[in-house]
């Protein structure tokens, strides 16, 4: 099977490549990256004026398998990634029961390959049951098919476990991304705490608490040579601090997602739980600061934190609704709307975060477009004009901050494996 993607702008950060090209896959794998390719195809995909870069990665989802089906499944989810040019997902195991033993890993493997349009990495926990107390059989988990470890969605507080986590792991090459919010600082928090949580009347997750868990893991990384992975940053202290241990040579990476990019807690509304999620949308400044820790290295990836829930779920009061909104399906339009489109991030760095830069940090067969990789690429119209319509999602979640929003720039084809994806609404 031949597939010629003809005359797009080829962006590949991997082997620096940027420029007018076809990209030729042939059973499956890219065959040749190069101007005007004379070949004969089994099928031909018009690229001019498209951008061709490789598959996305997102490596921060939730697609909630086991025992959360009615918020997501490995079924929709994968079609949510699908739709939003990612070809590469990582699901976290905060589910019931938490993922982590090798049992349960092998049973998802099978699940993500026989259902999965995408490919559907795993990621266990670090500890039983995510209770923070003893550590998980990893290298069981390694064995199995685990990516990488976090106990996202709780910070764990136990210093000496996460001592314990960093040292078992040391020479496995595996990362273990930390979920960074002191917890009895937030406990019962719901938004950033500032001026605009005390005008809401509602209680607030400080900023520190975040500085503080970072911090922390930051100077246990040092100190054991293990490496971290730091969760959806928010804080403009906390990139700092990550920034800072760069410096030193610490083997500490950093995440971030769009809403931390683009949204403040101005548009937090009581009336809508859309906009509450962990860590909470905080001020400009703490934008700003994740914007510009993207730029400079200090950030090396970008992640949805895509995170449904069941609609009656969300349709609760702000203070008992649960964090997370989808975003696998927006991530494009928001971050070419806000950021390229805006001039505050070119493209090259913009596709390195979500493709390259990634499948370095998780040591990934992904996010290139060299001859003999697997052809998993994202073509992208970055001037398509389109509203984020929620009764169009995949997903099975539908209360996002963003519906209703017009968006520039929106994937337009998935390819994995070599097979365009087709997906009908």
């Amino acid at each position: 099977m031949k597939l010629l993607i003809r005359g797009g702008r080829v962006i590949d950060p991997a082997n620096k490549f940027d420029g007018i090209a076809d990209v030729l896959i042939v059973d499956g794998q890219i065959a040749a990256v190069e101007p005007d390719i004379d070949a004969a195809a089994d099928e031909v995909f018009d690229a001019a004026g498209k951008l061709v870069v490789p598959g996305l990665i997102d490596m921060h989802v939730h697609l909630r398998e086991p025992g959360q089906e009615a918020k997501e499944d490995f079924v929709s989810g994968s079609k949510a990634a699908a739709a939003g040019g990612f070809t590469t997902v990582a699901t976290m195991p905060n589910t019931s029961p938490a993922v982590d033993n090798a049992a349960l890993v092998r049973s998802m493997v099978k699940r993500a390959e026989d259902v999965g349009l995408v490919n559907i990495k795993i990621i266990g926990a670090v500890t039983k049951a995510r209770k923070g107390q003893e550590l998980a059989e990893m290298r069981d988990m390694i064995a199995a098919g685990a990516v990488a470890f976090s106990d996202d969605g709780s910070f764990d507080d136990n210093a000496k476990v996460f001592v314990n986590a960093l040292d078992y792991l040391h020479d496995t090459g595996k990362v273990v991304i930390c979920h960074e919010e002191e917890t009895t600082l937030v406990a019962e928090g719901v938004m950033n705490e500032g001026k605009r949580s005390a005008l809401l009347g509602l209680k607030g997750r400080p900023t520190v608490a975040e500085d503080i868990a970072v911090a922390r893991d930051c100077l246990l990384a040092e100190y054991t040579g293990g490496r971290v992975h730091i969760a959806h940053i928010s804080s403009a202290r906390a990139v700092d601090i990550v920034r800072e241990a760069k410096r030193r040579g610490v083997r500490v990476t950093a995440e971030v997602t769009p809403q931390h990019l683009t949204m403040t807690e101005d548009l937090v509304d009581p009336s809508d739980s859309c906009t509450k999620i962990n860590p909470p949308l905080r001020t400009q400044a703490d934008c700003d600061a994740c914007l510009a820790g993207l730029i400079d290295g200090t950030i090396d990836a970008i992640v949805t934190d895509h995170s449904p829930h069941a609609p009656e779920e969300k349709d609760r009061e702000y203070i008992y609704a649960p964090s997370g909104f989808p975003g696998l399906e927006t991530s494009v339009g928001v971050l070419f709307t806000e950021l390229y489109h805006a001039g505050k991030i070119n493209l090259r760095t913009l596709i390195s975060k979500m493709t390259a830069e990634p499948a370095k940090i998780f040591g990934l067969d992904a996010g290139t477009l060299s001859v003999g990789a697997a052809a998993d690429v994202t073509v992208i119209d970055p001037d398509l004009l389109w509203t984020v319509d929620a009764e169009k999602f995949f997903t099975r979640g539908s209360h996002s901050p963003f519906v209703g929003r017009e968006l520039r720039g929106k994937s337009i084809a998935t390819i994995v494996g070599g097979k365009l994806l087709t997906l009908n609404r």
